[in-house]
């Protein structure tokens, strides 16, 4: 998401917000542990981002925000995940989500324009493993196609 205000230079503008709205940013601020002025900025930026990027839309999802492709659950960095697993072929993945080849070309853009978003997302995918999955989730079952083939069941799925 947007770069840490220490990290770059920044200006400041001042703006005036309707009372509720003030009250609506501080909330939304409290709810992530931000400040109201880096929850303003946030979403200005989202808002920039929204404008320069078509199907981009941003969520609150367990790993924070993300910028997601809008009409669809999945985040830019669920579908360049797919990117790659079909060898940078955008049509093929297209094929596959059934949608307009222009939404994963729209993922492809956003993720051009900021690979360290995407990637430090696409590396904390890869760290996730079956073990971290079902402390969060305790009835997950591993279901491995190797296991599946020679007929392996896990204990919860024979009856």
């Amino acid at each position: 998401m947007p770069e840490n205000r220490s990290e770059s230079r920044s200006v400041v503008i001042s703006m005036r917000l309707p009372t509720e709205s003030g009250n609506r940013l501080k909330r939304m601020a409290s709810r992530h542990g931000w400040t109201p002025s880096d929850a303003s900025a946030r979403l200005v930026e989202e808002g920039l981002r929204r404008s320069e990027f078509a199907f981009i839309d941003f969520r609150d999802s367990a790993a924070g925000r993300q910028a997601c492709i809008q009409g669809s659950s999945l985040a830019v960095w669920e579908v360049i995940l797919l990117v790659r697993s079909y060898a940078g072929d955008a049509a093929a993945v297209a094929g596959h989500l059934e949608w307009p080849p222009a939404k994963v070309k729209a993922a492809v853009h956003y993720a051009e324009a900021f690979p360290e978003e995407v990637n430090e997302a696409l590396k904390e995918n890869d760290a996730a493993d079956f073990d971290a999955l079902k402390r969060m989730l305790p009835l997950s079952t591993e279901f491995r196609i190797d296991a599946i083939q020679a007929g392996e069941l896990p204990a919860a799925t024979k009856r």
